[in-house]
Protein backbone atom coordinates (compact mmCIF):
# COMPACT_ATOMS: atom_id res chain seq x y z
CA UNK A 1 0.00 0.00 0.00
CA UNK A 2 0.94 3.85 -1.04
CA UNK A 3 2.58 5.12 2.44
CA UNK A 4 4.35 8.10 0.52
CA UNK A 5 4.49 10.12 -2.48
CA UNK A 6 7.43 11.78 -4.28
CA UNK A 7 7.03 14.96 -6.56
CA UNK A 8 9.12 15.96 -9.40
CA UNK A 9 9.81 19.70 -8.69
CA UNK A 10 9.96 21.50 -12.42
CA UNK A 11 7.03 20.46 -14.75
CA UNK A 12 5.00 18.77 -11.86
CA UNK A 13 4.39 21.23 -9.07
CA UNK A 14 5.72 24.03 -10.49
CA UNK A 15 5.09 25.03 -14.28
CA UNK A 16 8.39 26.35 -15.20
CA UNK A 17 9.87 24.29 -17.86
CA UNK A 18 9.87 27.19 -20.06
CA UNK A 19 11.58 29.56 -17.73
CA UNK A 20 14.94 26.50 -17.38
CA UNK A 21 14.93 26.46 -21.51
CA UNK A 22 15.15 30.05 -21.68
CA UNK A 23 17.62 30.14 -18.73
CA UNK A 24 19.81 27.51 -20.37
CA UNK A 25 19.16 28.93 -23.84
CA UNK A 26 20.39 32.28 -22.78
CA UNK A 27 23.22 31.05 -21.09
CA UNK A 28 24.64 28.53 -23.54
CA UNK A 29 23.85 31.65 -26.43
CA UNK A 30 26.77 33.16 -25.03
CA UNK A 31 29.12 30.56 -25.12
CA UNK A 32 28.33 29.97 -28.84
CA UNK A 33 26.14 27.01 -28.24
CA UNK A 34 22.39 26.95 -29.48
CA UNK A 35 19.78 25.11 -28.19
CA UNK A 36 16.26 24.93 -30.05
CA UNK A 37 12.98 24.15 -27.54
CA UNK A 38 13.05 20.83 -29.67
CA UNK A 39 16.35 20.22 -28.20
CA UNK A 40 15.48 20.99 -24.80
CA UNK A 41 11.97 19.03 -24.60
CA UNK A 42 14.10 15.80 -26.54
CA UNK A 43 17.11 15.94 -24.73
CA UNK A 44 17.62 18.37 -21.59
CA UNK A 45 13.94 17.97 -19.67
CA UNK A 46 14.39 15.97 -16.74
CA UNK A 47 18.24 16.65 -16.24
CA UNK A 48 20.04 18.37 -13.82
CA UNK A 49 22.44 21.21 -14.68
CA UNK A 50 24.88 19.82 -14.49
CA UNK A 51 23.99 16.96 -16.82
CA UNK A 52 22.67 19.54 -19.07
CA UNK A 53 25.99 21.61 -19.66
CA UNK A 54 27.57 18.44 -20.40
CA UNK A 55 25.33 17.29 -22.55
CA UNK A 56 25.23 20.44 -24.42
CA UNK A 57 29.06 20.44 -24.67
CA UNK A 58 29.66 17.06 -25.95
CA UNK A 59 26.69 17.77 -28.74
CA UNK A 60 28.94 21.12 -29.73
CA UNK A 61 31.92 18.65 -29.84
CA UNK A 62 33.61 20.89 -27.29
CA UNK A 63 35.15 20.20 -23.28
CA UNK A 64 33.77 21.61 -20.55
CA UNK A 65 35.87 22.10 -17.84
CA UNK A 66 35.28 21.59 -13.55
CA UNK A 67 35.43 25.48 -13.54
CA UNK A 68 33.65 26.45 -16.27
CA UNK A 69 30.80 23.91 -15.48
CA UNK A 70 30.41 25.75 -11.99
CA UNK A 71 30.22 29.32 -13.48
CA UNK A 72 27.66 28.06 -16.08
CA UNK A 73 25.39 26.52 -13.80
CA UNK A 74 25.73 29.45 -11.73
CA UNK A 75 24.93 31.58 -14.20
CA UNK A 76 21.77 30.25 -15.55
CA UNK A 77 20.10 29.54 -11.80
CA UNK A 78 20.60 33.54 -11.51
CA UNK A 79 18.63 33.67 -14.79
CA UNK A 80 16.20 31.48 -13.78
CA UNK A 81 15.28 33.29 -10.89
CA UNK A 82 15.07 36.75 -12.59
CA UNK A 83 12.57 34.44 -15.13
CA UNK A 84 10.24 33.08 -12.28
CA UNK A 85 10.16 36.64 -10.50
CA UNK A 86 7.52 37.72 -12.79
CA UNK A 87 6.04 34.45 -14.53
CA UNK A 88 5.80 31.72 -11.80
CA UNK A 89 2.84 29.83 -11.91
CA UNK A 90 1.96 26.34 -10.11
CA UNK A 91 0.44 23.53 -12.53
CA UNK A 92 -3.00 23.52 -12.87
CA UNK A 93 -4.37 21.40 -10.30
CA UNK A 94 -0.94 20.99 -7.97
CA UNK A 95 -2.12 22.80 -5.34
CA UNK A 96 -5.01 21.04 -4.60
CA UNK A 97 -3.24 18.21 -5.09
CA UNK A 98 -0.28 18.12 -2.81
CA UNK A 99 -3.14 19.78 0.06
CA UNK A 100 -5.10 16.23 -0.60
CA UNK A 101 -2.14 13.99 -0.57
CA UNK A 102 -0.57 15.61 2.98
CA UNK A 103 -4.07 14.29 4.65
CA UNK A 104 -3.10 10.49 3.56
CA UNK A 105 0.41 9.93 2.84
CA UNK A 106 4.34 11.15 3.82
CA UNK A 107 5.19 13.73 1.30
CA UNK A 108 8.32 14.89 -0.28
CA UNK A 109 9.97 16.54 -3.14
CA UNK A 110 13.55 14.89 -5.71
CA UNK A 111 14.12 17.19 -7.98
CA UNK A 112 17.03 18.10 -10.39
CA UNK A 113 16.72 21.75 -9.65
CA UNK A 114 18.86 23.40 -7.09
CA UNK A 115 17.76 23.49 -3.48
CA UNK A 116 18.58 27.27 -3.49
CA UNK A 117 15.55 27.06 -6.87
CA UNK A 118 13.38 25.23 -5.14
CA UNK A 119 13.26 26.54 -1.02
CA UNK A 120 12.91 29.90 -3.41
CA UNK A 121 10.12 28.95 -5.22
CA UNK A 122 8.42 26.95 -2.31
CA UNK A 123 8.58 30.38 -0.53
CA UNK A 124 5.98 31.65 -3.17
CA UNK A 125 3.44 28.53 -2.76
CA UNK A 126 0.96 28.01 0.25
CA UNK A 127 2.13 24.44 0.44
CA UNK A 128 6.33 24.42 1.50
CA UNK A 129 5.27 22.85 4.85
CA UNK A 130 3.76 19.85 3.50
CA UNK A 131 6.95 17.92 2.23
CA UNK A 132 8.56 15.85 4.69
CA UNK A 133 11.72 15.31 2.92
CA UNK A 134 13.55 17.71 0.04
CA UNK A 135 16.20 16.37 -2.04
CA UNK A 136 17.88 18.26 -4.64
CA UNK A 137 20.56 18.47 -7.56
CA UNK A 138 23.44 19.44 -4.72
CA UNK A 139 22.70 16.32 -2.17
CA UNK A 140 23.54 14.18 -4.93
CA UNK A 141 26.55 12.93 -6.59
CA UNK A 142 24.21 11.55 -9.95
CA UNK A 143 20.94 12.92 -10.77
CA UNK A 144 18.35 11.63 -13.12
CA UNK A 145 18.36 8.99 -14.79
CA UNK A 146 20.37 7.76 -12.03
CA UNK A 147 17.87 6.45 -9.06
CA UNK A 148 20.38 7.55 -6.42
CA UNK A 149 18.17 10.80 -5.48
CA UNK A 150 14.82 8.40 -4.95
CA UNK A 151 17.55 6.29 -3.01
CA UNK A 152 18.35 9.38 -0.67
CA UNK A 153 15.05 10.09 -0.45
CA UNK A 154 14.01 7.03 0.77
CA UNK A 155 16.34 6.64 3.16
CA UNK A 156 15.35 10.05 5.00
CA UNK A 157 12.04 9.27 4.95
CA UNK A 158 13.04 5.81 6.73
CA UNK A 159 15.40 7.60 9.45
CA UNK A 160 11.85 8.81 10.86
CA UNK A 161 9.83 5.57 10.53
CA UNK A 162 10.15 2.51 8.01
CA UNK A 163 8.95 2.83 4.40
CA UNK A 164 9.48 0.36 2.26
CA UNK A 165 10.59 1.69 -1.11
CA UNK A 166 7.38 0.17 -3.56
CA UNK A 167 5.34 2.15 -1.09
CA UNK A 168 6.63 5.41 -2.34
CA UNK A 169 4.58 6.47 -5.07
CA UNK A 170 6.84 9.12 -7.52
CA UNK A 171 4.98 11.49 -9.71
CA UNK A 172 7.21 12.91 -12.40
CA UNK A 173 6.76 14.15 -16.08
CA UNK A 174 10.24 13.39 -17.89
CA UNK A 175 11.77 9.81 -19.21
CA UNK A 176 14.79 10.12 -17.06
CA UNK A 177 13.12 11.01 -14.15
CA UNK A 178 10.57 7.65 -14.94
CA UNK A 179 13.78 5.81 -14.92
CA UNK A 180 15.51 6.88 -11.83
CA UNK A 181 11.66 5.85 -9.56
CA UNK A 182 11.93 2.71 -11.82
CA UNK A 183 16.07 2.13 -10.54
CA UNK A 184 14.53 2.70 -6.91
CA UNK A 185 11.59 0.36 -7.32
CA UNK A 186 9.01 2.98 -6.97
CA UNK A 187 6.35 2.85 -9.08
CA UNK A 188 5.85 5.98 -11.03
CA UNK A 189 2.99 8.30 -12.42
CA UNK A 190 3.51 10.27 -15.34
CA UNK A 191 2.01 13.55 -15.97
CA UNK A 192 1.84 15.02 -19.37
CA UNK A 193 2.73 18.29 -18.71
CA UNK A 194 5.79 18.67 -20.95
CA UNK A 195 5.23 15.66 -23.40
CA UNK A 196 1.99 14.57 -24.64
CA UNK A 197 0.36 11.36 -23.49
CA UNK A 198 1.41 9.32 -26.32
CA UNK A 199 5.10 9.84 -25.84
CA UNK A 200 5.20 8.79 -22.17
CA UNK A 201 3.20 5.28 -22.70
CA UNK A 202 4.98 2.28 -23.12
CA UNK A 203 7.69 2.73 -20.84
CA UNK A 204 6.73 1.58 -17.58
CA UNK A 205 4.50 4.14 -15.72
CA UNK A 206 2.29 2.79 -13.29
CA UNK A 207 -0.21 5.13 -14.75
CA UNK A 208 -0.14 8.22 -17.34
CA UNK A 209 -2.41 11.21 -16.51
CA UNK A 210 -3.27 14.44 -18.28
CA UNK A 211 -3.02 16.49 -15.80
CA UNK A 212 -3.52 16.65 -12.13
CA UNK A 213 -7.12 17.67 -12.55
CA UNK A 214 -9.92 15.01 -12.81
CA UNK A 215 -7.51 12.68 -9.81
CA UNK A 216 -7.32 12.43 -6.42
CA UNK A 217 -4.33 11.49 -4.03
CA UNK A 218 -6.89 8.45 -3.09
CA UNK A 219 -5.99 7.06 -6.31
CA UNK A 220 -2.67 6.52 -5.29
CA UNK A 221 -3.45 4.11 -2.58
CA UNK A 222 -3.91 0.23 -4.27
CA UNK A 223 -0.34 1.46 -6.66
Amino acid sequence: MTEAVLFDFNGVLVDDEAQHYEALQRVLADEDITVTREDYYAHYLGLDDRTGFFEAYRRAQRTLTTELLKILVSKKSQVYLKLVATSLRMVPGATEFVHDAAKRYRLGIVSGALRGEIDHVLSQTGFADRFEVIVAADDVSMSKPNPASYLAAHKLFSLKAPVDAGGCVVIEDSLPGLAAARGAGMPCIMLATSHPARALEGHGAARVWDSFLGHSAGELAAL
